[in-house]
């Protein structure tokens, strides 16, 4: 769906990051963009350069991207980047700044995104750095507010907060008050804690190293807390002033990744706000086909409805960056225009209604000199920005107006996530790199045989009949409850090893699986090992599948359920069971994290096997895994795009569903297309690193 009060696809990119680029090309570029079909620019308005004496203002650079915004019918958003705070507030509040653990204050550093000073910010739960903060964004929004270029606000760039930085004496106040509202008094949070001689609040400090014992899994769940109160207050702070204009944010796709760590909860970030979005480069990520798609569909499931957008696509290199080295030059370090046109479709694909990329030219400064931006470095057009440009103008044309109304189907099936399973490995294991091989994997075990699979919130679950559990390892009762309730109530849910095997403040169930789930899987644990070094290639076969687990080994004893599967020394690996009006299978190691690290034929046989197994119907099933086909339906009807990752032009059948019907029209984008006799098959071509968009009956 569009954005409100926006073109009919926003598409441009962040310009000015104080002090790029160089002011006398200002006016040329914004006259080279407008030519170009580019509509909305975002810049970095940061705190650091423009409150340069306290309560002393300079808004002259800032002042000038309006006026030129206007001049040239571009839209600006402002990226409100208080986290960089003016250096004379680091001198001014010391005991507002971020502590380490050990006691180590941060110091102010230079942006490497920015040649401007005063990162990585000051510490909010300080009441003057708070106070401050909020005056500078009262000043920011009091200016611009009715500006004719005005369009909104992204009030937190990229959606996450540096490890080991929450030790300051205002964030330990937070940390006390959040456990007296959870525990009551000292003594109740000791004797949940294990630490029985608390006599007073003040005793209580955060855990400085991370261990699997509550005190560490509350402080993890605390820092997340906190810091989505503060994007909450900036959300208030600014709507207190402008009611009006769109505010938004956007995170890394990165929920599956470092919310234990890092709070990237996408789910979380894009509550709190009108528009989310997301920042996805191949050049940091990895440019296989699944990649790019699933950073698009982790973002659309997370914003639950709401349009969204890639707020950050890259549009050209990356070069010395420690993410590039030893892969290949193909591999996402260069953008060629083909390149750009495929990362472009795939967010469209997905469902994206927006794309910006991370610079409009490269920064000339610091060490992402020459990185991501379509134009070159002295802002002249390339190869790229044509490419770009084709796409923008192309977007804009009232022909595609019905295409942007629609939105992506949901899938065939679901991933379950589960945060407080992602905090928990972080405390057993110090990274989450198994968790989120398993959350990927079995994304990809279902791309590779183009199944629609949907990142699904626990507390969404009821939109699917059909979710796989990867890797949960840690739930909460009201989870498991959650969980079970579904399954009974007609849900049919694959799950991996271990289910619950941690409860509550990270505690080991006697009973396993856990948290009351062995009635829901008909099964008990005969027996289980610990042994992520050795389980590599742990074998295992289920419904005659042979597959490569991974991590841990569970074996079971089926009770009501009945064995589908064995390890190689014959102990029972899978047990499937009908409970209520839904079903379950029940894998004793992970298959999504042996699929990640080493796919094969057998596996992606067994993840098609899983849809007809649930009793799912795949919509549209190809004879050519070089391509995926995504549908997407809304009021101005249903639309097909057939991505093409590869080097090379692709061809194949797609036999659709029975109830969906297919119509041939001018494609709206790419490729060829003909209908066969049975008009339920479309047999296209799609070209290299290109897309094919048609409109279906």
């Amino acid at each position: 769906m569009p954005v409100r009060d926006f073109p009919l696809l926003p598409y441009g990119a962040v310009y000015f990051r104080k002090s790029n680029p160089p002011p006398e090309d200002w006016e040329r570029d914004y006259r080279v963009a407008a030519e170009d079909g580019f509509n909305i620019f975002r810049h970095w308005f940061m705190w650091s350069a423009i409150e340069v004496r306290p309560g002393v203002f300079d808004w002259d650079d800032y002042d000038r991207q309006f006026e030129l915004a206007a001049r040239y019918g571009i839209k600006t958003i402002i990226a409100e980047m208080i986290t960089a705070a003016p250096e004379w507030l680091y001198h001014e509040r010391p005991e507002g700044r971020y502590l380490h653990a050990d006691g180590r204050p941060h110091m102010p550093v230079m942006g490497v995104s920015s040649a401007t000073g005063g990162f990585h910010g000051m510490c909010l739960d300080d009441d003057v750095v708070r106070e401050r903060a909020g005056q500078f964004l009262t000043a920011l929004a009091e200016r611009y507010r009715d500006h004719p270029a005005m369009g909104g606000y992204d009030i937190w760039n990229e959606c996450n907060y540096s490890e080991d930085t929450g030790y300051s004496p205002a964030t330990l106040g937070a940390f006390r008050r959040w456990l007296e509202a959870r525990y009551g008094t000292p003594e109740a949070l000791g004797r949940a804690w294990g630490r029985y001689s608390f006599a007073d609040w003040s005793q209580v400090t955060p855990p400085a190293q991370l261990q699997l014992f509550a005190d560490s899994l509350d402080w993890l769940e605390f820092l997340q807390d906190n810091a989505f109160a503060q994007m909450r207050w900036r959300v208030d702070t600014i709507r207190a002033v402008d009611p009006k204009n769109l505010i938004s944010a956007h995170g890394i796709a990165a929920s599956i990744v470092s919310a234990a760590n890092k709070g990237s909860d996408d789910w979380r970030s894009a509550d709190e706000v009108e528009l989310y979005g997301f920042t996805w480069a191949p050049s940091r990520q990895g440019d296989k086909a699944y990649q790019p798609l699933h950073a698009v569909d982790l973002t659309r499931a997370a914003s639950r409805g709401k349009p969204f957008w890639h707020a950050e696509a890259q549009g050209g290199p990356l070069w010395l960056q420690p993410q590039v080295f030893d892969r290949p030059l193909d591999d996402g370090r260069i953008t060629q225009p083909e390149d750009l046109r495929i990362w472009n479709m795939t967010s469209f694909a997905g469902g994206a209604r927006g794309l910006l990329y991370p610079r409009w030219r490269p920064l000339l400064d610091g060490p992402l000199f020459g990185a991501f931006g379509p134009y070159a470095m002295d802002g002249s057009r390339t190869a790229r920005s044509e490419m770009a440009s084709r796409i923008a103008k192309w977007a804009a044309e009232p022909a595609q107006s019905a295409l942007w109304q629609s939105v992506p189907i949901t899938g065939e099936v679901g991933l379950l996530y589960v945060p407080e399973t992602q905090n928990l490995d972080f405390a057993l294991q110090g990274r989450t790199d198994s968790y989120t091989a398993a959350m990927r994997g079995a994304y990809q075990g279902f791309f590779e045989n183009n199944i629609q699979a949907d990142f699904v919130h626990v507390e969404d679950i009821d939109a699917y009949r059909f979710v796989y559990l990867p890797y949960p390892i840690h739930l909460k009762p009201e989870t498991a409850k959650r969980i079970g309730d579904w399954v009974e109530a007609g849900g049919v849910l694959v799950a991996e090893g271990l289910p619950g095997y941690f409860g509550t403040r990270g505690r080991v169930d006697t009973v396993q699986p856990g948290q009351g789930l062995h009635d829901v899987f008909g099964a008990l644990e005969a027996d289980v090992q610990f042994a992520p070094d050795l389980f590599g290639e742990l074998a295992l076969e289920v419904f005659d599948h042979q597959l490569v687990g991974g991590v841990f080994r569970q074996m079971y004893t089926p009770t009501t359920g009945r064995a589908a599967g064995t390890y190689a020394d014959g102990g029972v690996a899978a047990v499937t069971h009908q409970f209520g009006r839904g079903k379950t299978l029940l894998i004793g190691s992970y298959p999504s994290v042996g699929f990640a690290r080493n796919p094969s034929d057998s596996a992606r046989a067994f993840f098609r096997h899983l849809l007809d197994w649930s009793g799912g119907t795949q919509r549209i099933v190809s004879d050519n895994r070089g391509l995926t086909a995504r549908l997407q339906d809304g009021e101005g009807g249903r639309f097909v795009f057939v991505l093409n990752h590869t080097r090379e032009a692709q061809s194949a059948r797609l036999r659709f569903a029975g109830d969906i019907r297919v119509a041939l029209g001018e494609p709206l984008w790419g490729g060829d297309a003909a209908l066969e006799a049975d008009n339920n098959v479309l047999a296209v071509t799609v070209g290299a690193r290109d897309a094919l968009i048609l409109k279906l009956g």
